[in-house]
């Protein structure tokens, strides 16, 4: 295997990993929640990074075609979140007794039989999100069908769920591709089959070490690497989005912690740049709160706020007193979903505000992190920077929230191959 650089993002509520080929071209991704233990969030995403950049090779070793390989990532990524509800009903059946044990069998045998239905929409969502928020659901008929209070059973899962995100998956390659096939059935034809199973020892035994790697992110002084290999989100996130798109000029990154509007020249080098270093007021942290408060997942959002009949106004984007502006609002008789319009649109206006302090918008804008999967957050983004700026190109990637990771790996690609520190 030729040389592979890696690039790692820390940030405060995800963790991300790019892997690259000596050519410069993404091997592979990873990404998992950032919860109390940095170091594990980090050796979970190098590891789904790994597993990622080993199907891209499988698919170039076994020569099948694009909709085979994209089936057998999606059956991948299934195999593996059913691996991992196996392993939380495990830990939630040894840890609960009596009534509790009875309504906890409850919920699970619900989730086993929801299956692949479970996960199938699940793409751009982690497993918490996804079996949290249908476990959630479950509990409240199940609370009373067993006379066990709804707290208990979502106290023992918030207990154990933190447990199975802090533990890394160490399931072989190779026997989570063959769980893969065996998930697609006749949706990968026998023959692709076939050539996919010949394929995957070799691809198994690969060394893909990355010769260099370069952290960045809200914990990237946790990175287990020399500090000579930490670069700055600012300097990663210019250079990934250029990487990605060449004419950008503004990037537009909101993460779980912070706001950054970024100018980048034509070889991706930050000529300038404002963020909200002192609060993390219309982040992503910001939107985590008002989900905890609505009781639903991050992902459902964007999708209600889009459902709104009329957007109510909302008078800041502090994460503090997130939980009272909602209530309060709520409590005036408003409509959630308009509410959450209300909430989208002050969040934009904030890093539209930026944005005018950086430099303004010109000629291409790319906007990244973690938000930029909010499809709220993008519709009213192009609505403002149309209204502000006129007809600007505004790229949104599938994988924007990776940017961060992609600029650091990027970094490493060129360290190495010039011979210098990143």
């Amino acid at each position: 295997m030729s040389r592979t650089y890696m690039g790692i993002d820390l940030g405060s509520t995800t963790t991300k990993a790019v892997l690259l080929a000596e050519d410069g071209t993404v091997l592979g991704r990873g990404i998992t929640n950032t919860r109390s233990d940095y170091d594990v969030a980090t050796a979970v995403a190098r590891a789904q990074c790994l597993h990622g950049a080993r199907l891209t090779l499988l698919r170039q070793a076994s020569g099948v075609g694009e909709a085979e390989a994209a089936e057998l990532r999606r059956t991948f990524q299934l195999a593996q979140d059913l691996g991992s509800l196996e392993r939380l009903g495990a830990l939630l059946r040894e840890h609960a007794e009596g009534d509790l044990r009875a309504a906890v069998d409850d919920a699970l045998e619900q989730l086993h039989a929801e299956g692949e239905g479970l996960f199938s929409a699940g793409a751009n969502r982690f497993f918490r999100d996804t079996v949290g928020s249908r476990f959630m659901n479950l509990a409240e008929e199940i609370s009373l069908r067993h006379g066990v209070s709804f707290e208990a059973i979502m106290g023992l899962y918030d207990r154990w769920i933190l447990v199975l995100e802090n533990t890394v998956d160490d399931t072989p390659f190779a026997d989570l591709a063959e769980r893969a096939l065996a998930l697609a059935g006749d949706r990968i034809g026998p023959e692709a089959a076939r050539a996919i199973r010949e394929a995957v020892p070799g691809v198994a035994a690969l060394d893909l070490e990355p010769e260099v790697t370069v952290g960045t992110g809200y914990g990237r002084q946790r990175l287990p690497f020399p500090k000579e290999w930490i670069r700055s989100e600012i300097l990663c996130h210019g250079l990934g989005a250029h990487a990605a798109f060449p004419n950008t000029r503004t990037v537009l990154d909101i993460g779980g912690q912070d706001t950054k509007a970024i100018q980048v020249n034509e070889r991706g080098e930050v000529t300038g740049f404002q963020m909200n270093d002192r609060c993390a007021a219309g982040s992503g942290r910001y939107l985590g709160y008002v989900a905890d408060e609505l009781n639903i997942g991050v992902h459902e959002l964007g999708p209600l706020a889009l459902s709104a009949k009329r957007t109510i106004k909302v008078a800041s984007t502090c994460t503090v007193f997130a939980g009272v502006e909602v209530r309060e609002l709520l409590a005036a008789g408003n409509a959630r979903e308009d509410i959450l319009a209300g909430l989208h649109r002050a969040i934009v206006l904030r890093a539209m505000s930026l944005l005018a302090r950086s430099g303004g918008v010109s000629d291409e804008m790319t906007f990244t992190g973690g938000v930029a999967r909010n499809p709220a957050v993008v519709a009213v983004l192009r609505e403002l920077v149309h209204d502000n700026y006129g007809d600007i190109t505004i790229n949104v990637d599938p994988q924007s929230i990776y940017m961060g990771a992609h600029g650091a790996a990027m970094f490493a690609r060129r360290a190495a191959l010039d011979g210098t520190e990143a």
